[in-house]
């Protein structure tokens, strides 16, 4: 097999192979012997077709798929012999198929950027320091009554904090659009579930008071078709409620699962909950830090087929998260809204696969059998759901990257240079 490789343009290499015409001859042969032995052709008994009649039944079809399953195999062996790493699928030109010749044909590709890591030990991070004081733990239980709230009408204005229930119907340039009405909406006045000219129009509204607000939506509003554009809308407020919190009492503490030991044992599970998700927090900070210090020392020039398939990743995960079909491209929202969140991964990625290949780091299995075990515990069933993640290899997969990735954060966090920052909890949970 002979082939031949040229650089097009940065990482973008195009191979030219020539595959001997034995090779694919034999492969017909002994695919059309196979053939007849089992061939049911008119006039003939299975097993005594003459090979000139299997051949010109099933020859040209036979050799197509040779020559389909020689280019794929062929390709693989030429990169290997040729030592390229391929990012991305091929993009194949047949030349030269003709019966007897060699055959040849062009494969066209990226390949993966040589990163030449630097800066990667001795980053500079700060670390949150953080206490949980009694306050914290007030308001986190505060959290929980409001989680079991009830809703009460009232005969009053609405003001923050009170949950109006509206009926509304919005036109742009006087023509209704989709989406721009509802019946029965319950909007919560300060919790940012509306946009503010709506919620802030709503204020002071009592049962059964009708009008009419102006909203103008975001520049960078999720739907392309509203995005910057101004709308009226026509509200009635159907009714205005309040909050009723519950107190907290035994019934309180059984509805979290406690059984005994009543407040004291509900703010001490608050408290163990309320540390387990400040570590978390704390170690993404880290992360977050440790991983843009990587992409700020390092320029990597990036093969443009990895940004086009996480670009199309990105797009079908926010169209399934808007609820429709991610297989129409109709659904799909504007590529260039995940260019930069894209291009980032894919760096990253990059760079965390040379992390990994330098420092010589090793998946630590005990630590996804832990992850597993850590899932499961959520469940009431953990051995239904162990058993569920390690007889699943794509979800097995997907955890052991996870795993991977945090052992690349330990590795650098520990050669990092880290500084401590007092903060308050609340301030360190609030989201960014």
């Amino acid at each position: 097999m002979m082939v031949s490789v040229e650089t097009v343009g940065g990482l973008e290499r195009r191979m030219k192979v020539q595959v001997p015409a034995e090779r694919i001859e034999k492969e017909v042969d002994s695919r059309l012997q196979r053939v007849g032995k089992t061939a049911k052709i008119k006039g003939f008994r299975p097993g005594k077709v003459p090979m000139k009649v299997i051949r010109q039944r099933y020859g040209g079809q036979v050799r197509q798929e040779v020559l389909g399953e020689v280019m794929q195999m062929s390709y693989f062996e030429a990169i290997s012999q040729e030592k390229l790493r391929p990012a991305g699928h091929p993009r194949i030109e047949p030349g030269n198929t003709g019966q007897g010749e060699d055959l040849e044909y062009v494969a066209t590709f990226e390949v993966y950027p040589e990163v030449a890591l630097q800066g990667h030990e001795g980053l500079a991070v700060e670390k949150p320091v953080a206490e949980i004081g009694e306050s914290d733990i007030d308001d986190m239980i505060d959290n929980l009554r409001r989680q079991r709230a009830d809703w009460e009408e009232v005969d009053a204005a609405a003001e923050s904090g009170h949950r109006v229930i509206v009926n509304f119907e919005g036109k742009i340039d006087g023509e209704a659009f989709p989406g721009g009405s509802g019946e029965d909406v319950p909007v919560v006045l300060g919790q940012g579930g509306m946009l503010p000219d709506f919620e802030n129009g709503l204020i002071g509204m009592r049962a059964g008071d009708e009008k009419d607000i102006t909203v103008t939506f975001p520049d960078d509003y999720g739907a392309e078709n509203l995005a910057g554009r101004t709308a009226d809308f026509h509200v009635t407020a159907r009714r205005v409620e309040t909050q009723k919190l519950p107190e907290i009492d035994d019934d309180f503490c059984a509805a979290f699962g406690i059984g005994e030991g009543g407040v004291a044992k509900l703010r001490e599970e608050v408290l163990d909950s309320m540390r387990r998700e400040l570590e978390q927090t704390v170690q993404s900070r880290l992360k977050e830090q440790i991983m843009q210090g990587l992409l700020d020392r390092n320029e990597v020039e990036l093969p443009g087929s990895l940004v086009d398939d996480e670009i199309r990743s990105l797009r079908e995960a926010a169209a399934r998260r808007m609820g429709v079909d991610p297989s129409d491209p109709n659904n799909l929202p504007p590529r260039e809204s995940f260019e930069a969140v894209a291009q980032r991964r894919v760096k990253l990625g990059l760079l965390v696969a040379e992390v990994i290949r330098q420092a010589g780091i090793e998946l630590d299995k005990e630590r996804v059998r832990e992850r597993v075990r850590r899932l499961a515990a959520d469940y009431r069933d953990p051995e239904e759901v162990v058993k569920l993640y390690t007889g699943n290899r794509q979800l097995m997969d997907q955890l052991e990257m996870e795993v991977m990735e945090e052992q690349v954060v330990d590795w650098l966090i520990e050669r990092a240079e880290i500084s401590e920052k007092d903060i308050g909890f609340k301030e360190l949970m609030r989201p960014e």
